[in-house]
């Protein structure tokens, strides 16, 4: 048998670098995708073939040694030149072999589908993986190279090293049962029935609620949802009102008919969803993608708000650049 003492994978430089950045086995497992027993055996594999212990995987959290320290510097500088070595060959004609590409949910009934099937004509001999989740979670799997490209809502500044093509802009407005609302009184309406609030887990939930703090207009509620279609379930039953945008409110179609959308009755609030990549590794197809999703965005989102909701055809719109 061959000896494979010394041999060193990049998987295994992958795993140690998650597992040292979540300092946790089963953090960096759920990062990978993979099982904690294969992530433990890849770090076993790359410390012996390195001769040398990297993490103290009995503490926790997960702690570097030195070695680990030192290793660390040049595990990074490895993936860039992964990274890099795939760029030069997707632009010497041969073409992508595999794009794994994070979405949020809000686009996953019209666009997300469409965007599949124009960059598969584009990218004929490529794999595409696709990974939905909440924007937070997709700005965090891009940073842990995780995924190549993400469209999410922005966050927060762009990271070091990540480009960023705008999308589009959309206002965030009320949803409330049918009929129950006077927009004349809004406000003292809105006081007076329950908030379903969408979840501040997640970054959209966190920013609705320092909003409404400022705007001293914080109320006390019983729910506290991650889905689109269960607030707006519940809203169309007569159950309270609720903050959530023209994205959600086109996904839960079904129960639109008995749902009222008003404007804010305070201070606007907006939020933007951009495409995102690390910057240089995969050339001008993070651009080039950007500019076709923009017109999927314009067919599937903006044209339809403007028809169904003429209020907010001057708030929400796709972004040229």
């Amino acid at each position: 048998m061959a000896a494979t003492a010394g041999r060193i994978t990049l998987w295994g430089v992958e795993v140690f670098v998650a597992t040292a950045e979540e300092a946790s086995i089963s953090a960096a497992a759920r990062r990978l995708g993979a099982s904690a027993a294969t992530v433990s055996q890849q770090l076993t594999n790359l410390e012996t073939n390195i001769g040398a212990t990297l993490l103290n995987r009995s503490e926790r959290p997960i702690t570097k040694t030195a070695a680990g320290e030192m290793f660390l510097r040049r595990a990074y500088a490895i993936l860039n030149e992964a990274d890099q070595a795939r760029l030069e060959l997707a632009t010497a004609d041969m073409g992508l072999t595999r794009l794994r590409l994070g979405m949020i949910e809000d686009f996953e009934t019209d666009v997300t589908p469409r965007l599949l099937a124009g960059m598969g004509d584009m990218l004929k001999s490529c794999q595409f993986l696709l990974e939905t989740g909440a924007s937070h979670r997709l700005h965090d799997l891009l940073e842990a190279r995780a995924l190549d490209v993400i469209v999410a809502a922005d966050v927060g500044p762009p990271a070091e090293g990540i480009e960023h093509f705008p999308l589009m802009e959309e206002p965030f407005i009320i949803a409330a049962p049918k009929g129950m609302i006077d927009p004349s009184t809004i406000k003292s309406d809105l006081r007076k029935i329950p908030m379903i609030q969408y979840t501040t887990r997640h970054h959209m939930g966190q920013v609705i609620a320092t909003h409404l703090a400022r705007e001293d207009f914080t109320l006390s509620h019983r729910f506290e949802l991650d889905s689109y279609h269960a607030i707006m379930a519940m809203v169309a039953n007569g159950a309270g009102w609720t903050i959530l945008t023209p994205l959600g409110w086109l996904r839960a179609q079904r129960f639109r008919d008995a749902v009222d959308v008003f404007p804010l009755p305070f201070a606007p609030l907006t939020r933007r969803i951009s495409l995102c990549a690390r910057r240089g590794a995969l050339g001008e197809k993070p651009a080039e993608i950007a500019i076709h999703l923009r017109g999927l965005l314009r067919a599937s989102i903006e044209q339809p708000v403007a028809d169904l909701l003429p209020c907010l055809q001057e708030q929400l719109s796709v972004l040229n650049k």
